[in-house]
């Protein structure tokens, strides 16, 4: 990769700089000339000979280092064609020669070592340290050492932490409300004061129970199953907008500062198409639909075999919660549908895990660098990213997502009733508590996020600390051997300082023991924040804590991020651009699936709209009574009556199972006689619609309200690039 090092610590400031090299390739060292591997490598050196690139070759044990110099003239066509392409707002001091604010990603980034060293240095001190925690970014620096693209990640990063504080304080006050009115709250007392008998939750085994022994459980469904989530779904959805918005002008100040912003990623292609071979011919742009509908094809195949995995993880849990009300151990037996719940959770993050894995090393590269050749025809490679973007991302999402849409919508609503259960494996499907679906979601929810973040951040700065600790006494033999080698013996012709092998090998090996970088390792980066974004907006309305618990992992990860990658890992190669490219289109798809999902959960999942209905059509209050609590006797209403005497019932409760109990109540709106829907469910189900109906139009109105009322440029940047393009204009023609 580029190079990397610290500069020598015995090195006056006085002492001629010594000559760089601007790549460094790695091969293993071949003893069979004649095979087809050492073939291909002297080709490919052969080719690289021809465009006049000097070739140093260092053998060291089993490795053969290369390091690389290009001519300066490739360097001087690139800024010159990057200057006549007016991708990158090209201007000059008055002696025509570059700023270095505006010099070319190619010469800029690889030629100037000593600089990039220099700079290295400030960042290990000033911002890649623990202690620099709650201090701001240096994005400048940062985008000197790294480029662009890598600047515009940490651009997006902080400001995505930056506005998640005001979420996180409006989730904590929603996390409050619930809690200011743990024991005062007539639904919370009418579970824990019940005398109710419930029906068994599985064959065989269990048993009636109380509604009362689940009181806990009734408090922690307050705490996200309240009116103030409501009004925090609909903030989440406007803020996701906003948050876009807002970082659309952000990212056009500092853009316009590094004289990008009108940066064409089709033009730089062309450019080191044309340096590269001043005959070379463009890439044409194809499309077929017949290969479309192929890779569409092979896409669906793929989320249709991550929802077979979201249906294992159902009858895991269905399964488990009767085993587990089995148990010896007290505890699990009384609590054997909550820990299936928990471990089905566990089980879904390992899931992830693995699935991600796959994805990414297997079916997303297959769909978009193999199949490129016959089925995907992009021309560029940041056409190729884009794919590989989209499908990564679609799969991670629906691997994430798929077992959650089961407990949001559909899980206690297929179940059947006392006499006709819906049985899966043998199995009856799970039923949600009578304090409502909402908490087992958050459960799902609360137990993935944690996982994700903690256990990723640990094994992502662990890894490669533990190799670069591990890798280090190789260099430090070679250090001692090497002395002090910029003396005049080591000068060339023009006086430049040209270090002997050793000291050459020395700074090589230090930064090829570091851990690895490729293409994708920005990508990970962003894929993880992203997935993270999805979790914070989509089913906010469940897990208030959400953006506080993001926002405290993010307040680590730019730390961590910073430490592994100018400390531990090899230098990214330095790209341009001016956005962070497709992620943007995918957080604006995420915006608009969080206003529908929030509105599905407040809607179906949650018990504010059975509520509602109760207190003003059913509840003591539905008579203009104020002298009682109104959502008196919610509870009791929104049971009904199991009896044995039907023949049905008996096939699916024991005797031994009933206690000479001889009813029991369920959740569900249904006759005591035939168990048919009594009309209030249908109430209840209509008002459910017309409310999602309603939430969603809301707030999407507030959404484009919101996208109208704030402009995507600032209109100084706006003005500061009209007198850009003057001044160059008056220029180019004096």
């Amino acid at each position: 990769g580029p190079v990397d090092k610290d500069p020598a610590t015995r090195r006056s400031l006085t002492s001629p700089n010594p000559r760089t090299y601007d790549y460094i390739l790695v091969a293993q060292k071949q003893d069979d000339d004649l095979n087809q591997k050492s073939q291909r490598q002297k080709a490919f050196l052969q080719q690289l000979e021809k465009k006049n690139i000097k070739i140093t070759r260092i053998i060291h044990d089993d490795k053969v280092f290369f390091g690389l110099r290009a001519p300066q003239e490739m360097f001087e066509n690139y800024q010159y064609l990057l200057k006549v392409s007016d991708s990158c707002n090209w201007c000059g001091d008055h002696n025509g020669e570059v700023t270095h604010a505006n010099r070319s990603a190619a010469c800029f980034y690889l030629s100037n070592e000593l600089k990039l060293r220099k700079k290295q240095k400030e960042l290990k001190k000033s911002w890649a340290r623990w202690s620099a925690l709650f201090t701001g970014q240096p994005f400048s620096d940062v985008k000197y050492y790294f480029g662009e693209k890598i600047a515009l990640y940490y651009l997006w990063l902080g400001w995505y932490t930056k506005l998640l504080v005001p979420a996180a304080a409006l989730g904590v006050v929603v996390f409050l409300y619930g809690l200011a009115f743990f024991n005062t709250n007539p639904l919370i007392n009418e579970v824990c004061q019940s005398n109710i008998i419930m029906c068994p939750r599985c064959d065989k085994t269990c048993q009636v129970w109380k509604l009362s022994d689940t009181c806990s459980y009734a408090k922690v469904s307050h705490l996200f199953d309240n009116e103030g989530t409501v009004a925090f779904a609909m903030f989440m959805a406007i803020w996701a907008t906003l948050f876009l918005e807002l970082w659309k002008r952000h990212r056009a100040r500092h853009v316009s500062q590094w004289k990008v912003y009108d940066w064409c990623e089709e033009e730089e292609e062309l450019i080191m198409e044309i340096v590269n071979d001043p005959d070379c011919t463009p890439k044409q742009f194809r499309h077929s639909y017949l290969r479309s509908t192929l890779v569409l094809i092979l896409v669906t195949l793929m989320l249709m075999l991550i929802i077979g995995l979201a249906h294992a993880l159902v009858v895991f849990r269905v399964v488990a919660a009767p085993l587990l009300s089995e148990c010896q151990w007290k505890f699990l037996k009384d609590h054997a549908n909550t820990v299936a719940v928990m471990l089905g959770a566990v089980l879904h993050y390992v899931t992830i895990q693995i699935m991600t894995r796959v994805w990414k090393l297997h079916l997303s590269l297959f769909l978009t660098l193999q199949l490129q050749c016959t089925c995907e025809k992009t021309n560029s490679l940041a056409a190729t990213e884009r794919s590989f973007t989209v499908k990564m991302f679609t799969f991670q999402f629906f691997t994430l997502f798929s077992s959650l849409f089961y407990v949001a919508f559909f899980l206690g609503r297929i179940n059947g009733h006392p006499g006709n259960y819906v049985r899966l494996a043998g199995f009856r499907l799970e039923e949600c508590h009578p304090s409502g679906c909402l908490t087992d979601l958050f459960i799902q929810m609360a137990v993935i996020m944690l996982l994700k973040q903690t256990l990723n951040n640990i094994f992502e700065f662990t890894v490669p600390w533990l190799k670069s600790c591990m890798n280090k006494s190789t260099a430090k033999k070679l250090e001692r051997k090497c002395g002090y080698c910029y003396r005049k013996a080591c000068r060339d012709e023009h006086g430049r300082v040209e270090p002997c092998d050793i000291c050459k090998l020395r700074d090589w090996l230090r930064n090829y023991h570091l851990a690895d970088t490729d293409e994708f390792s920005l990508f990970n980066e962003f894929l993880e924040m992203v997935v993270q974004f999805s979790f914070t907006t989509t089913f906010v309305a469940a897990f208030p804590l959400a953006p506080l618990l993001a926002l405290i992992n993010n307040i680590f990860e730019i730390r961590l991020d910073a430490i592994k990658m100018v400390r531990l890992e090899r230098r990214l190669v330095p790209r341009k651009t001016n956005d962070i490219g497709v992620w943007t289109k995918v957080l604006e798809a995420i915006g608009v699936l969080a206003v529908i999902a929030n509105g599905l959960v407040i809607g179906v999942s949650s018990d504010f709209i059975p509520r509602l209905v109760y207190r003003y059509r059913y509840g003591p209050c539905a008579n203009g009574t104020t002298d009682t609590r109104c959502m008196q006797g919610y509870i009791n209403d929104t049971l009904s009556m199991a009896f044995m005497s039907h023949p049905d019932v008996q096939r699916d409760f024991k005797i031994e199972q009933m206690h000479n109990v001889t009813e029991c109540c369920y959740r569900d709106y249904r006759s005591d006689e035939d168990y048919s829907l009594t009309p209030q469910f249908w109430l209840v189900l209509a008002v459910r619609f017309a409310f999602i109906i309603l939430f969603e139009h809301v707030v999407v109105v507030c959404k484009f309200i919101a996208a109208w009322f704030v402009p995507n440029n600032p209109i100084g940047v706006k003005n500061d690039r009209l007198h850009d393009k003057l001044a160059r204009l008056k220029e180019e023609l004096r």
